[in-house]
């Protein structure tokens, strides 16, 4: 779940002990094979509720400042956020709850205090995350228009990477320190001081500057980047026995995508629905608000792909009922001969015909699209996503992803965006859902806790109820809920996906009735020979890269899978990222890291010198690429899955990487499509181009098959009966095409 703002963070654990220290993936919630996904995080990476009067508000916002400048003015005062005149001239404090995934994990307190003609804020950000923690703090120091003079921000803001930095203002330059170094630049004629999405507090006073300083379109911030900040509406939340209207808005440019925050009617924040540095949900509530926590969520979601569907407007494409895609080679995605020079006719989002042109007539009236030189393929599927803001909408489409399975997530979220795309209300892939269960343990992810068989029952139940596909299981659950989870998601019709939780095997939790087991390191474990009860990390690291796929440990783990059916989606390109240093960088592994938004460029791009363990780390990932071939090859179903990785690239090198492990170019491009939607008992309206299914559809400007790396080159996509511009798709969310 990727990296945040493009600031300088230095990379904890570079050397060899920190490297270890990650190995043991067991501080980060995961078995000791997981810690990749982890590290990934911390390189990587209603807008039509009705407006209301900007004047307005800019006056709202305005008012603590009035009382700053008139300690004796008579303003109502929020119980949340004390404003007092007490002797030690505190003018305002208050407490945010933080949240990650919607749990509370820890808590931001603040104090704005007047000192002369200057107000001096200080700030505490602390929270626990999986066991871990992640402590910052920041101050603030500016007039009493919160222009600012001074900022400094110090801590961690995540559990594996920190910040030091600091900005000094003087009357006609500043200067910015990252650790150790300064540099001077030009004082900007307007600007405001924040360095990403934590402390909360420091969002809050830059909403109340931009407000007070005639609402710029964009407002440059220092030490970096520059951010746009709008007025999106009115909530009505309830909270605490009482209704209230809060002004919603949402931030840019601090994060890759989109904020959410909401203000009351005494100027302050009450919510902020957010990402953090490891590109997962957060949230940070005022005290008192909390129950309208799921509220804030889901409304944070609908209003984002609101916003999304107004930006689809302006994208080129075709929304003609009926569409005539006409001389491209039709690779049907069925394993048939390319058919050259054919014509695929989609009417009202289906597809009627689809063949050599010579067979298949075009009605007058039809919107023609010229497909030479060009491949027409099946809309391709990632089965292991996790739809965290609204932005990966347009990176998925873009990537010529029509389908994609999200892995665990916030419930109000998911469901709010899963439904505004399928009601025409925003813009990305079909949402399959497979709903995410922990149990309680200081590793814990999220609120859905099954800590008992009535638990599990519950939370299967109500996912179910939501049209959720299948159940997630995570890394905490016990093995006796697990049997529950996966009885009762047999009984409605749903499947059941997920790690292997800590302490059981493989052969354990399938065994126990998971049906699909999510990334190859779990099934790398099985085929391990015993090693010694004191073997180190690095010693199972090099045991890993040393398996031998003919031995009985190895073919027993193999015959297991294939008896029982069990489906894998291995995310090889995520672990094949985590073998990046200087001497091997990231871009040189996955070029479209030279081609994501400025706020992950930086973050994506940045690594280490090789440790003393990168050729072990380099052989285990070889090997496993090559247990995903003989899985394959014995008949074991693979789909494809990218675990976010790099936006939207990812899913072209997880493909690349099953043609390496001894795949067909077809049955690569088949693992991203026709197999995921026959695994999700889908295959009869989706993931072939053949007549009476749904025109899912990209079309590639080179083909595929004679080089699988040709399947990076999609420039239109077609979903829900509409054509986009692939190109236009990448820009509107940073990117380049």
């Amino acid at each position: 779940m990727l990296l945040r703002r493009c600031r300088k963070i230095k990379r904890e654990n570079s050397d060899f002990a920190g490297f270890l220290t990650l190995l043991d993936g067991s501080q980060y919630g995961y078995s000791p094979c997981l810690f990749w996904r982890q590290q990934m995080r911390c390189l990587r990476i209603g807008r039509i509720i009705r407006r209301f009067s900007a004047a307005a508000f800019v006056f709202f916002l305005a008012l603590p400042l009035f009382a700053q400048a008139s300690p004796q003015a008579a303003e109502p005062q929020s119980p949340q956020a004390q404003t007092t005149q007490s002797a030690a001239a505190v003018v305002e404090q208050g407490k945010f709850i933080l949240h990650k995934f919607e749990n509370p994990i820890g808590e931001e307190t603040y104090q704005i205090v007047r000192d002369g003609k200057s107000l001096a804020v200080k700030m505490d950000f602390k929270f626990t995350d999986r066991g871990s923690p992640v402590p910052l703090s920041a101050t603030f120091r500016s007039s009493e228009d919160l222009t600012p003079e001074a900022f400094e921000i110090k801590g961690q803001n995540s559990r594996s990477t920190s910040i030091d930095e600091a900005v000094e203002v003087q009357p006609n330059q500043v200067r910015v320190r990252d650790r150790e170094k300064w540099t001077e630049a030009a004082r900007p004629p307007q600007f405001f001081t924040i360095a990403g999405y934590a402390p909360t507090t420091m969002q809050m006073l830059m909403v109340r500057f931009w407000a007070t300083h005639n609402s710029p379109a964009e407002l440059a911030t220092l030490p970096s980047g520059r951010v746009k900040i709008e007025p999106r509406g009115q909530d009505v939340i309830s909270a605490g026995g009482k209704n209230e209207t809060l002004d919603r808005y949402t931030i840019e440019g601090l994060i890759w995508g989109r904020e959410t925050l909401w203000f009351d009617a005494h100027k302050n924040l009450v919510a902020a629905v957010t990402t953090d540095a490891e590109f997962d949900h957060f949230e940070a509530i005022r005290d008192g608000y909390e129950s309208a926590l799921g509220t804030f969520v889901g409304k944070a979601g609908s209003d984002g792909m609101a916003a999304l569907a107004d930006l689809s407007k302006g994208i080129s494409g075709s929304r003609s009922e009926t569409l005539a895609i006409v001389g491209g080679t039709l690779v049907d995605g069925t394993g048939k001969d390319p058919v050259p020079d054919s014509v695929v006719m989609i009417e009202k989002g289906q597809i009627i015909a689809a063949g050599p042109r010579k067979d298949v007539k075009i009605p007058r009236g039809a919107t023609k699209i010229d497909a030479r030189g060009k491949t027409i393929l099946p809309g391709l599927w990632d089965m292991h996503a996790h739809f965290e803001q609204v932005e990966w909408g347009p990176i998925y489409l873009a990537a010529g992803a029509t389908t994609v399975r999200d892995c665990g997530n916030e419930f109000e979220f998911i469901t709010a965006v899963r439904d505004a795309v399928a009601q025409g209300h925003g813009l990305g892939p079909r949402l399959l859902l497979a709903g995410v269960v922990d149990g309680t343990s200081p590793l814990a992810l999220g609120v859905e806790r099954v800590d008992t068989p009535e638990q599990a029952k519950m939370w299967t139940d109500k996912y179910h109820a939501a049209g959720f596909q299948q159940m997630k299981i995570y890394s905490s659950v016990k093995l006796e809920e697990l049997k529950v989870i996966t009885e009762e998601a047999h009984r409605l019709g749903m499947t059941v996906t997920g790690h292997v939780p800590e302490g059981l095997t493989a052969f354990q939790v399938i065994d126990a009735g998971q049906d699909q087991i999510n990334h190859i390191e779990y099934i790398a474990d099985i085929m391990l020979p015993l090693l010694p009860a004191n073997a180190s990390r690095l010693d199972r690291l090099k045991a890993s890269g040393d398996i031998d796929l003919n031995s009985p440990d190895a073919q027993k783990a193999i015959s297991f899978l294939v008896q029982h059916g069990t489906v894998v989606d291995p995310t090889l390109a995520l672990f094949e990222f985590f073998t990046a240093n200087t001497s091997k960088p990231p871009v040189s592994i996955e070029p479209g890291v030279a081609k994501v938004a400025p706020e992950l460029a930086a973050i994506l791009a940045e690594t280490g010198p090789p440790s003393p363990a990168a050729p072990f780390l380099e052989k285990a990932v070889q090997k496993d690429i090559a247990i995903v071939g003989a899985l394959h090859h014995a008949g074991v179903p693979i789909v494809a899955g990218t675990d976010q990785t790099v936006p939207g690239h990812s899913l072209y090198r997880e493909i690349e990487l099953y043609v390496q492990a001894g795949f067909t170019p077809m049955e690569a491009i088949q693992a991203a499509t026709v197999v995921p939607a026959r695994i999700m008992g889908l295959d009869k309206e989706l993931g072939t181009v053949e007549v009476g299914k749904r025109a899912d559809i990209i079309i590639v400007d080179a083909n595929p098959l004679e080089s699988i790396h040709n399947i990076r080159k999609v420039e239109f996509v077609i979903t829900n009966g509409v054509m986009y511009n692939c190109a236009e798709l990448w820009r509107s969310v940073g990117f380049k095409p």
